[in-house]
């Protein structure tokens, strides 16, 4: 008797639970993207440090960083810092199958956070950068079988509503949004080159759909559309993010993540960088866009202390009490809602916050839209502005082979990291009659008016 009555409650439990997430579900579904900050965050749990392959692993075996207590803190950091957040968790091949104690308690106890905080659990194919080391098909499996293990893990038939990928090849986005239904990935890195173990600069920083030809390039219509939303990584200083790799010494991907700015600053520093790159998006960019985006990733292996997390997410609280923290997947369905096609227009300006490579006496302004990217960079003031980014999305694009190399940039006429002959900075006026011919149809206050 006694064991069908607490059956009877298990069973209440899981269906006042399931209730619960449907009406997050609804009431998160009914966020308009405009007017509002949106911030997302996730975590990646893996065995080793790149997984290129189910039985292929590169760097560190990081088994003794991933514990249930260290999880455990590291939700608990962010519930503190921001009451109500939803995260995203992001599990490796390995991390889904290791049958060590400590992997199978960890899956158990990040499966009960969706249910308790509404956090998305996911799949991370090769732990990052799979299409540097497999093949289209494999990692269209990997995604596949991927998924199913994250299902069983959370049980109650649960399907996630993004990918978290690092890098992810056209074709494996068009494969995640017409055979798995999925239409949210984490799928370009903004602005990476000659760091990690892929590059993939070229893309815009916001949300897009991605074109068939190229997953940094947006669709340019029916033709080629795919149909899903493709997500930064994490969002960086876009004057840090000027350089390639550590050029002058400076790390070309601080902003907002922990490695960059309190690994590299300390607490007191970093978190003035994190703080500012934040602002760049929150407050200008707001009134640019008429919404706000930030995205982080925080690995659960890096050996910083979360105390400084929860500092972090606090002060977001307080200085914009608006923001909505959710899943990246949440976010993404967001956009997708509002935006049917590629019809953003995306515009940021930043001036330098003096730490790092984040230039004080500097000024970059950034123009995205479906037909190109373009970046000004100048004095503090606007003068001597010069053009260093200039990517037509019109041109045609091609991926690479998946497998064959690391480099799956998409360079334009003019690229800012600088590294080719044709990057030197020169002024708008100099840049091709057809060049400049497509800017001034959007952005004709670009050029100067004769007289």
């Amino acid at each position: 008797m006694r064991k069908v009555v607490l059956l009877g409650l298990l069973i209440f439990f899981i269906f006042q639970l399931t209730i619960m997430q449907a009406t997050n579900a609804q009431q998160t579904e009914s966020i308009p993207l405009m007017g509002n900050r949106f911030l997302t965050f996730n975590t990646v749990i893996r065995v080793n440090q790149i997984e290129a392959g189910r039985n292929k692993s590169i760097g560190q075996d990081e088994r003794a960083l991933h514990t249930p207590d260290r999880v455990k803190a590291f939700r608990e950091a962010i519930e503190a810092g921001f009451p109500g957040a939803h995260i995203t968790w992001a599990f490796s091949w390995l991390a889904l199958n290791d049958t060590s104690a400590n992997y199978s308690k960890i899956r158990r106890i990040v499966a009960r956070y969706h249910y308790k905080y509404g956090d998305e659990v996911t799949f991370i194919p090769g732990a990052y950068f799979a299409n540097a080391y497999n093949s289209t098909q494999q990692v269209n499996n990997d995604i596949h079988d991927g998924l199913v293990l994250v299902g069983k893990m959370v049980g109650n038939n649960y399907r996630p509503q993004s990918l978290v990928a690092g890098f992810l090849s056209a074709k494996n986005q068009q494969y995640l949004a017409e055979k798995e239904g999925i239409h949210v990935c984490q799928g370009n890195i903004w602005s990476q080159y000659s760091i990690d173990n892929q590059d993939g600069d070229g893309s815009v920083s916001y949300p897009y759909y991605p074109s068939t030809a190229h997953f940094c390039k947006p669709a340019q219509g029916k033709s080629d559309f795919i149909d899903c939303v493709n997500l930064d990584g994490w969002t960086v200083d876009f004057l840090a993010a000027r350089r390639a790799g550590f050029t002058g010494g400076f790390n070309s991907r601080m902003g907002v993540g922990p490695i960059e700015t309190l690994g590299k600053f300390g607490p007191t520093v970093g978190l003035n960088e994190m703080m500012h790159t934040t602002a760049i998006h929150f407050d200008q960019g707001f009134a640019l866009n008429g919404f706000g985006w930030v995205t982080n990733c925080w690995e659960l292996s890096l050996p910083y202390n979360f105390d400084y997390l929860t500092k972090w997410l606090q002060q977001i609280k307080s200085r914009w009490p608006d923001t909505k923290f959710i899943t990246q997947g949440e976010f993404g369905l967001i956009w997708r809602k509002h935006y049917k096609r590629n019809t953003f227009n995306y515009r940021f300006v930043e001036t330098g916050s003096g730490i790092g490579g984040s230039d004080k006496d500097k000024k970059i302004s950034w123009f995205m839209n479906k037909h190109f990217r373009l970046a000004l960079l100048s004095d503090v003031k606007g003068n001597d502005k010069q053009v260093i980014d200039f990517t037509n999305y019109q041109n045609t694009a091609k991926e690479p082979v998946s497998g064959s190399t690391r480099n799956w940039s998409l360079m334009g006429e003019i690229n800012q990291k600088g590294i080719r002959p044709q990057d030197k900075p020169r002024s708008i006026e100099t840049l091709s009659t057809k060049d400049k011919s497509l800017i001034q149809a959007e952005y004709p206050e670009l050029f100067k008016t004769k007289k």
